[in-house]
């Protein structure tokens, strides 16, 4: 009687131990295509991405870069002081993008230029993503935005 308690214990536990590790490795699964990490343009240029790989980019837009094409497709370049790669996007931009300005891109590079999907800009004149913050300010080219008197 005691030996099946306690071969039944052991099954109910290696049964649970099963289950866990199915779980784990179906929730990673899930996870691999949504997550996109943040890349400035010099980690584009020195550790290019692999094909076919998601991420997103982040920069300045660099000034007199864009372009403007065929429909809605719009070209431009994203430079962080260091390094510049040229960006594609078919669609509609955000109201506040512009010249000059940060902005994040999510996409994949095809043949030395990121395709983007989404364009994220900035929503006010002294916001700028975390991420260029911290890209421009690892580059030295990052500058304080001026503050208003009073505030």
């Amino acid at each position: 009687m005691k030996n099946l308690k306690k071969t039944r214990r052991i099954q109910v536990i290696l049964l649970a131990f099963f289950t866990l590790a199915l779980a784990t490795g179906l929730i990673g699964y899930a996870m691999k295509d949504g997550i996109n990490f943040f890349r400035a343009p010099a980690q584009v240029m020195s550790d290019p991405p692999k094909d076919g790989e998601v991420f997103r980019l982040g920069g300045l837009v660099e000034a007199g870069s864009l372009q403007r094409g065929q429909g809605e497709t719009i070209s431009f370049r994203v430079t962080d002081g260091a390094a510049t790669v040229p960006v594609e996007f078919s669609g509609v931009l955000p109201d506040l993008f512009s010249e000059g300005t940060g902005m994040i891109g999510t996409g994949q590079m095809v043949g030395g230029t990121f395709k983007a999907t989404e364009i994220l800009a900035k929503h006010d004149e002294n916001y700028m993503p975390k991420e260029v913050i911290d890209a421009l300010k690892a580059q030295g080219t990052y500058k304080e935005p001026a503050k208003e008197p009073g505030v």
